[in-house]
């Protein structure tokens, strides 16, 4: 693949269908096992199309794993000398992105010559992006903190050559502050054309044309701290979603954090409310399992539900802030300072 290909070579030079007839399996434990330590804050992973797994962090650190020879590869990228600070990334066939935070947020893609190449900068007060995602090889999406009244969305068309901010009068109007928070790359979750942006203030921003227009859900997420609000939402399929939250500096507390949709996000309900587990930054259905395990991961510990998300155990102590299915008993998961592998055991 071009994709690692061109990140092998930039590494190099800067460092010299659902199956659900098959009988569904229950989870009671995992099994944990570093691959990768360094003194990072690492919030952003994505697997390629051939099991590779890539990552970038602050530091301006990124690189990639090969499973097949428990190799990495890592480098950095820097701007005006200065090492960026990275938590969201995406791929498509060819190319490799990721995306630093703060003003100027700064866009890279895996160049042809072996660098990654700047594709958009933004700057100005407020900005601030969180999560980044692609619909398809030539459409792609990132969502950042409100500016001017509006959430930050950039959207491109061409492969991620060129990217486009949406003018607010083609956004919904956002609350005061309200924004996504950059804590595991798992606020945006994207299907078919669809799209759901999960905020700080509780709402979900939903597309079903690939951003070409917008409305808001509201939800019975906890937001009434600037520190509540959902932190990560996934979708099984069309039809069966998950959202979690909390408040981090009040981690146990559980109540209005989880919800789940059965009609595809048009509403939500709350479930295992005023019970475990409390904040979580990543939530991930687990695949193959016909929407009923979840797994949610956060500097508290993992947590694993065998019911769609009725009921939780806590299953480790181990502190990630987020995780990635490989298939349905093994996934990758990253945190402080640390990218590791998780094997489920039932």
């Amino acid at each position: 693949m071009r994709l690692i290909a061109s990140l092998l070579l930039f590494i190099l030079i800067s460092s010299c269908k659902q199956d659900v007839e098959k009988p569904l399996k229950f989870y009671k434990s995992v099994s944990v096992q570093d691959i990768y330590n360094d003194s990072l804050s690492i919030r952003a992973i994505e697997l390629m199309g051939d099991g590779t797994l890539a990552f970038a962090a602050d530091k301006g650190t990124y690189g990639l794993y090969f499973p097949k020879n428990e190799q990495w590869a890592t480098s950095k990228q820097l701007h005006d000398s200065v090492p960026l600070h990275f938590r969201a990334v995406a791929h498509t066939a060819n190319d490799f992105f990721m995306l630093s935070i703060e003003s100027p947020a700064l866009l890279y893609k895996t160049g042809d010559d072996g660098q990654m190449a700047l594709v958009y900068k933004e700057e100005g007060e407020g900005v601030f992006y969180d999560a980044m995602t692609f619909w398809n090889d030539k459409e792609g999406i990132a969502v950042g903190d409100s500016v001017n009244g509006c959430l930050s969305i950039i959207i491109t068309r061409d492969g991620g050559e060129s990217w486009q901010k949406l003018a607010c009068d083609n956004v919904p109007k956002s609350s005061a502050g309200e924004g996504a928070f950059a804590a595991s790359n798992t606020n945006i979750k994207v299907l078919g054309d669809k799209a759901w942006i999960a905020t700080t203030s509780g709402t979900i921003f939903y597309t079903e044309n690939k951003g070409l227009s917008w409305r808001t859900i509201t939800t019975p997420m906890q937001n009434t701290e600037a520190t509540q609000g959902i932190y990560s939402i996934d979708f099984y399929d069309a039809q069966h979603g998950f959202a979690i939250g909390g408040d981090y500096t009040k981690p146990e507390g559980n109540t209005n954090n989880k919800m789940k949709t059965v009609d595809g996000g048009k509403t939500w309900q709350l479930v295992a409310n005023g019970q475990a587990p409390g904040y979580k930054s990543c939530v991930q259905y687990m695949p193959n399992q016909n929407a009923q395990t979840l797994v949610a991961v956060s500097f508290n510990g993992i947590d694993l539900s065998n019911d769609g998300g009725t009921s939780w155990k806590h299953i480790s102590d181990e502190s990630f802030y987020t995780l990635r299915f490989v298939n349905d008993s093994l996934a990758y998961a990253a945190g402080q300072g640390r990218i590791s592998k998780l094997k489920f055991n039932r």
